[in-house]
């Protein structure tokens, strides 16, 4: 069941990422929103403290809420955090390490990455899962010359995007997004019918030319967006 703040939060986003409220656009005072959804002022100041955390409103005191003016690194183009992202948002986040192993990079996954074959890697496949459901499988390569740190690390306490942001500066980053099908181990993982419509996230982050991290992540085409709203450049 959606929250009173939740629902406050996706309300105040629809009308944003839709074009409805632009960005300058006053948001309606917190006593108005009060009225509105019949709730308290905590409710509503905290529906508008997670809109403002993800960049979406800007609260000036004395002055109200107003619609953010988007930025190009925000969002798509960002390296965000799952957990980070759903907990912001109001949503229970938990992960789950599926496996966890060192080994030899392929000559295959060499020529993909653009690294040396035979490269130590360490190879994590996470699930990670918000208010009770699986919201993305990751699967993810950490080279160990560039983060040798990890050769240990277990990603109990920290999922591994998140550890690596936390230890690693990265200088550089790549990502694509496009629809996949579900195969039949994607699919039973993330409890969606084999064949169904998913978003992958290929993303590739170096580190003054070197490759810290390749991943791949997998999202039910039906809980999850990648939204992004741009400016013309001046």
């Amino acid at each position: 069941m959606t929250s009173l703040h939740q629902r406050i939060f996706e309300d105040i986003e629809q009308k944003i990422m839709s074009g409805t409220w632009p960005p300058g656009q006053r948001i309606p005072a917190e006593h108005e929103l009060e009225v509105t959804y019949g709730c308290s002022r905590m409710t509503v100041s905290k529906a508008l403290s997670a809109l403002a955390a993800r960049g979406m409103i800007v609260r000036r005191r004395r002055a109200g809420s107003f619609v953010a003016s988007p930025q190009i690194d925000r969002t798509v183009m960002d390296i965000s955090d799952i957990g980070t992202e759903a907990k912001v948002a109001g949503h229970a986040y938990s992960h789950r390490i599926l496996s966890r192993r060192i080994e030899r990079l392929s000559a295959v996954d060499a020529a993909v990455i653009e690294e040396t074959a035979g490269a130590e890697v360490l190879r994590v496949e996470c699930l990670h899962i918000v208010d009770g459901r699986p919201n993305a499988l990751e699967k993810r390569m950490i080279l160990l010359d560039a983060v040798p740190q990890a050769r240990d690390e277990t990603f109990e306490t920290s999922p591994p995007g998140s550890w690596l942001l936390d230890q690693v500066p990265w200088s550089e980053a790549k990502h694509i997004i496009r629809a996949v099908a579900a195969d039949a181990a994607t699919a039973k993982l993330l409890t969606i019918e084999r064949h169904a419509a998913c978003l992958l996230l290929t993303r590739q982050t170096w580190q003054n030319g070197r490759t810290v991290t390749f991943v791949e992540i997998t999202h039910p085409g039906d809980r999850y967006q990648f939204a992004g709203v741009f400016h013309p450049s001046k």
